[in-house]
């Protein structure tokens, strides 16, 4: 190697240093730095997790995590997950640009979930309810067979433990990778729902951004209340595949909670700062008027 090649060499390895290192500053930065998507504010990381990730100045709602719900909702140490080691395979053999199964090991890993959806037992100022909480990091919140049969479980569990039920919904829909299997769970949540409303068991929903699909579908339109955050997306099919089909412009505040709670699709739209204080008082009316 010539002096000249060796110092070309050199010269390389240096420029992809610096450039690996300016970027993991900029990736550190955006870590460290958070503008919020609606209004541009820019605030320090741990102002916006102390604020349960919303926004300051907007109230502008973040996407947040299943375990981050966990703490924030339910009385500290009381849950008790269930069904935790339960998770899918690949039926169909799927792949698309990616098989399925490695999309499954690679969301696993990323997320440190089984599944879409965590499941079990707390407590909300020492009343005790069962709760499936979906996450919409693992694979759009998607509902396959894993994520049907832990709410069919859950909700099983509940109507035998005469317990209330909480299902916060965060999902893209149903999953694609499974096919027909995934379009079965709609059935089969709705029918073990069903089971539980006639046995005189409340069931409540929590609609967060995005709500969509099958899940819309399904148990997410069929709790006794329907509640959701501000400003949550919640439709089934999407807008453009709508305004197509009917030939018209749409409002720009459709398939907003806003405007479903104005068309009475949804009861109430709780921020997520108020929300466990909300579902506490609705547990305690619903105890007392069990009693």
């Amino acid at each position: 190697m010539s002096l000249s090649e060796w110092l070309i060499q050199k010269r390389n390895i240096l420029i992809k240093h610096n450039i690996k290192h300016h970027q993991l500053t900029i990736e550190l930065s955006n870590k460290i730095w958070i503008k919020c998507n609606q209004c541009n504010f820019l605030m320090y990381y741990k102002t916006l997790h102390q604020n349960y990730k919303i926004c300051p100045n907007c109230q502008y709602h973040f996407p947040t995590s299943s375990q981050d719900r966990i703490e924030h909702i339910f009385d500290l140490n009381s849950w008790q997950p269930l069904n935790s080691n339960l998770s899918s395979t690949d039926p169909l053999g799927f792949f698309d640009k990616k098989l399925y199964r490695k999309r499954l090991q690679d969301m696993k890993y990323k997320t440190g979930l089984s599944d879409a959806v965590q499941t079990g037992i707390a407590s909300i100022n020492t009343i005790k309810v069962a709760c499936g909480i979906m996450d919409f990091r693992f694979m759009g919140g998607s509902m396959g067979s894993v994520v049907g049969e832990k709410l069919t479980r859950l909700i099983e569990y509940a109507t035998n433990s005469k317990l209330p039920l909480i299902i916060l919904c965060a999902s893209g829909g149903a999953r694609m990778q499974e096919g027909m299997l995934s379009l079965m769970q709609m059935a089969k949540i709705s029918s073990a729902l069903y089971r539980h409303s006639e046995s005189g068991l409340s069931y409540f929903t929590i609609l967060t951004s995005p709500t969509t699909g099958g899940v819309t579908a399904s148990f997410a339109m069929l709790g006794d209340l329907i509640i959701a955050e501000p400003k949550a997306l919640i439709a089934f099919a999407g807008r453009r595949v709508i305004e197509q089909t009917i030939k018209e412009d749409l409002p720009d505040n459709f398939q907003t909670s806003e405007y479903l709670f104005k068309h009475g699709f949804i009861d109430l739209i709780v921020s997520r700062l108020q929300l466990r204080q909300t579902l506490s008082r609705l547990l305690y009316l619903y105890v007392s008027s069990s009693n």
